[in-house]
């Protein structure tokens, strides 16, 4: 289903059962996958590629150089940039033009969250199942089941599958919501992502690695 006011070019390639809501745009060369939700006004830039099972919120901006993987939420307002050195003009003062600056791509990997209002700079691969916090500016990457939180965004925890943060008890990390669990990784810092200080005391113990 594609509304009426939606532009999607004729390039586009859109799966069976996707949905693109009201003044949506679509440039060419986008491939989206089956039973996505494009939501209104919702921006997505040329030769992007998204996956089955993406969820896209109102007012989201995706641009050039991004790819998402399946089973992705990228919520309202939420913007994916791909230039981490941004000028209007060159060193002489001409308007930059395509061949004048280099695009960084950015990976979002599969069953990943990025939260209202999120910001994620250019280069950077949010991992599987990661949650981006409402309003963070994403500045390195995340690791699988990362929750990041803040400006500039730090790891603050794991999010479990199901969304809701993992506790550390002993040598598993457990979700009290879904009962899932992960065995801990011996050797991860927590510290390389500039975790808040109740984080990196526990760096030897290191993240999660699923069972």
């Amino acid at each position: 289903m594609i509304h009426p006011t939606a532009e999607v070019s004729s390039q586009a390639q859109i799966g069976t059962g996707t949905r693109i809501w009201h003044y949506a745009q679509i440039r060419e060369g986008v491939v989206i996958g089956v039973n996505c939700i494009i939501g209104r006004n919702v921006y997505i830039d040329f030769d992007v590629k998204i996956g089955d099972n993406v969820k896209i919120q109102n007012n989201a901006l995706v641009y050039h150089g991004l790819t998402i993987e399946d089973g992705v939420f990228i919520g309202p307002q939420a913007c994916l940039t791909n230039d981490r050195f941004p000028r209007a003009i060159t060193p002489e003062g001409r308007l930059k033009g395509a061949d004048d600056w280099v695009v960084s791509p950015t990976l979002v990997r599969h069953g990943a969250s990025i939260g209202a209002s999120a910001t994620v700079l250019a280069g950077l691969v949010i991992g599987r199942f990661a949650m981006v916090g409402a309003g963070a500016v994403v500045t390195r990457s995340v690791p699988d089941h990362g929750l990041v939180l803040g400006v500039p965004a730090r790891l603050a925890g794991y999010a479990c599958r199901c969304g809701s943060p993992f506790t550390q008890i002993e040598d598993t990390w457990q979700c009290k919501t879904c009962g899932w669990s992960f065995d801990t990784l011996s050797g991860t810092d927590f510290t390389t992502y500039g975790a808040a200080s109740s984080a990196s005391t526990k760096s030897e113990s290191g993240g999660p690695v699923g069972r």
